[in-house]
């Protein structure tokens, strides 16, 4: 029940794919799905590796197909961590407040700082995914499903343990600190190996998908003590942030 609830719990949370929700959410489920997160994005990638297939074996431009795929990716999630690193740059860019940043967050508007952090991320992400869809169609389109599954793991850094809740309501209550270091480490390091073992029947060095999970992870980090620094912990938006500030680190490095 632990692991169906889990299951349950990630998907629903993480894709827009319709799953009966858990019978029982507490911390220890919401600890199981955050490390189960880059396998509950299976369908996301697999909807991206379909259309870059497509639309390789249907010899469109490399950036059509990129941007086709990765518009997949927005909409089986509802746009949802996209919402996210708006809320977060706006509060961030708000003010050195943090109650006022916290405010600004919880608008649901985005400025202009946010948009244009929407605009430059997806920019990353649509341009380096282009470019890995110059090798072998079946290989890259492999590639970019375990990339974005690979992504999901920044939820992991996000909810370990020591990386304080802003709020102590919705997530903050139920995800931040579920993950022990130890299981946070185990999570990026199966997605490293997943990456590097991608990148290498894609025809690149074994080394640049490690080269690309250290990347992300940093990437990742580096948004997550903003954050600290900033609001006084993350907060749900942060974790959006984090997962889209990955995923183009990962493209961006393979590329």
């Amino acid at each position: 029940m632990l692991v169906r609830d889990a299951w349950r719990l990630a998907v629903g949370t993480l894709t827009a794919m319709p799953v009966p929700p858990p019978e029982h959410v507490d911390r220890r489920r919401a600890a199981v799905a955050m490390a189960l997160a880059p396998l509950a994005a299976l369908p996301l990638a697999l909807g991206a590796a379909a259309i870059a297939l497509l639309g390789q074996f249907a010899g469109l431009p490399h950036l059509v197909t990129a941007l086709l795929a990765i518009g997949v990716v927005v909409v089986g999630n509802r746009a949802l961590h996209l919402d996210g690193l708006a809320d977060t740059v706006d509060g961030m860019a708000a003010s050195y407040d943090c109650e006022r940043s916290l405010e600004v967050m919880k608008t649901g508007t985005s400025g202009p700082a946010g948009v244009t952090a929407i605009v430059l991320v997806l920019g990353l992400q649509v341009a380096a995914l282009a470019s890995l869809l110059d090798g072998a169609a079946i290989p890259s389109a492999v590639l970019a499903a375990v990339t974005v599954c690979a992504s999901r793991a920044a939820l992991a850094l996000c909810c370990t343990r020591g990386v304080r809740p802003a709020r102590e309501d919705g997530l903050g209550r139920t995800f931040t600190q579920t993950l022990s270091p130890l299981v946070t480490a185990l999570v990026w390091i199966a997605v490293a190996a997943a990456l590097a073992g991608a990148g290498a029947w894609a025809g690149l060095p074994w080394w640049r998908g490690v080269l690309a999970a250290a990347v992300a992870a940093a990437v990742v980090g580096a948004i997550i003590l903003r954050a600290i620094r900033r609001f006084g912990g993350v907060t749900g938006d942060v974790f959006g942030a984090a997962v889209e500030a990955a995923l183009a680190a990962l493209l961006v490095t393979f590329a």
